[in-house]
């Protein structure tokens, strides 16, 4: 009777264990690099409610597999709008970022703030939050970070 108790208690042990390491194997943020953003391509496309050609992004398979997780990347940041907490991360400084410097649109990341607060030109942070794929919504950029958090700020 006392090895099947035990037995029993083992294997709850182990149950709980193992519920406890892949839960936190869950929430704990993936680290991404720019290059990982780098699998996409882009083909034009005519937008009749603006009347203009687009580029539209095809995001490849490595891309497709971080939609929806809770990603971590560094970068520069750009205040688009401090007062209506549009920010922007980019892989490069403000004078080479995707708006001024001829980098593609896979170099920058929409920021939507968990808590807004002012932040600085260039500054260099590590952020966190949840990745969101736009391949159609041309009022935003291709890459969104919902829920973000400022993580780290380097000096």
């Amino acid at each position: 009777m006392k090895s099947s108790i035990n037995s029993y208690s083992f294997s709850i042990t182990m149950l709980l264990v193992c519920s406890c390491i892949c839960f936190s194997w869950q929430i704990s943020p993936q680290k991404i690099t720019w290059k990982d953003l780098q699998d996409v391509r882009f083909r034009k496309k005519f937008n009749k409610q603006e009347n203009m050609i687009f580029l539209y992004p095809l995001f490849g398979e490595k891309v497709k597999a971080l939609e929806g997780k809770e990603v971590e990347i560094r970068g520069y940041m750009i205040p688009v709008n401090p007062n209506e907490n549009i920010y922007v991360l980019s892989a490069n400084p403000m004078a080479a970022c995707f708006f001024c410097g001829g980098s593609g649109p896979e170099s920058i990341i929409q920021l939507k703030l968990k808590n807004p607060k002012r932040l600085v030109t260039d500054e260099i942070w590590t952020v966190r939050g949840t990745l969101r794929l736009n391949a159609d919504n041309i009022d935003e950029l291709n890459y969104i970070l919902q829920s973000t958090e400022l993580i780290r700020k380097f000096n």
